[in-house]
């Protein structure tokens, strides 16, 4: 059916109103000034410091501010097909149902005092649900095939500590994950709970984390996670004071026996589920591909997909 004149005109007015918009929001960020984006933290804190333990020159290491979901090359990988066929390989019965088109304006956005939105799921009617990993211990390479095959997007919360884990600087297997689309954001620099510490803390362990996401891979994070879903009003004044727009939670947690929900015993659409860098020896001998796998054709018996969070927030 052909659409009226009238209906053409208003989609036109639509879509040049979209793209005024959108080049006013980016003349706007253009002129922040990098302070804004990351604040100098005060203390000596392994934010401060470059990756060969060196002090950090004035300004060195800062990206300009990055669309939420990492850039172009990111947004490339995200819409990257899965192979055909290769969803057998990993024990579902039918390939995932690619996500719907991206909201042309995200649900979840900051607050109008500025501190960031803090949700366990995202308000929408898509039959969607996202995938969220934490910490970074565990770098399980078939993961990464996984991810690659199915063309599975998922977004990671990473704390410089657990990526690390004593051996030196461990980045590179994230940003394999990361070159096939799936954005890299801060979970602190040690993973305390934050509402131990006073404000000035919680923003070096913040900070220094979100920086140095950001100095690793070239893009400034725009959420954050905080370490087992503690926060208070000072960590929410840290994350803001960092650039941070969002502080995604979970309503759906992936265990090794299988889904935990906080309430209800099914899939919501919008629902935000949390999973973490794990290994056999914290899964009851069931690796990150085995614990994922069964996530997904539980997703897709109850009628779902798995979508980019950073579409929607």
């Amino acid at each position: 059916m052909r659409r009226s004149r009238a209906g053409r005109r208003r989609s036109s007015a639509a879509a040049i109103a979209a793209a005024c918009l959108l080049a006013l929001t980016a003349c706007a960020d253009a002129a922040r000034p990098p302070e804004e984006w990351f604040p100098e933290t005060t203390g000596d804190s392994a934010g401060d410091r470059r990756h060969d333990g060196k002090p950090r020159a004035a300004g060195e290491g800062r990206t300009p501010r990055a669309l939420p979901g990492g850039g172009k090359e990111a947004a490339a990988g995200a819409g990257r097909a899965a192979a055909p066929g290769a969803y057998r390989r990993w024990g579902l019965d039918r390939p995932l149902d690619p996500p719907p088109e991206p909201p042309a304006s995200r649900p979840v956005h900051p607050a109008d005092t500025g501190l960031p939105a803090v949700v366990d799921r995202v308000p929408t009617r898509d039959k969607v649900v996202f995938l969220t990993i934490d910490d970074g211990t565990e770098k399980d390479p078939e993961l990464i095939d996984m991810a690659a095959d199915l063309g599975l997007p998922f977004s990671m919360f990473l704390a410089d500590s657990s990526v690390r884990g004593g051996a030196g600087e461990d980045y590179g297997y994230f940003e394999e994950l990361r070159r096939l689309g799936n954005s890299v954001h801060g979970h602190t620099l040690t993973h305390p709970d934050l509402t131990s510490l006073p404000y000035a803390a919680q923003r070096r362990q913040i900070c220094g984390q979100q920086r140095r996401v950001a100095d690793r891979f070239g893009v400034r994070p725009t959420l954050f996670r905080p370490p087992y879903g503690e926060y208070d009003a000072a960590t929410l004044k840290a994350a803001a004071s960092c650039g941070v727009r969002a502080m995604p939670m979970w309503r759906v947690e992936l265990k090794a026996s299988g889904l935990e929900y906080r309430s209800g015993d099914r899939l919501r659409p919008g629902d935000i589920v949390l999973a973490h860098f794990r290994g056999p020896g914290q899964q009851g001998g069931r690796t990150m591909t085995d614990v994922v796998a069964e996530l997904l054709r539980e997703v897709q018996r109850q009628g779902f997909t798995v979508a980019r969070l950073e579409d929607y927030m």
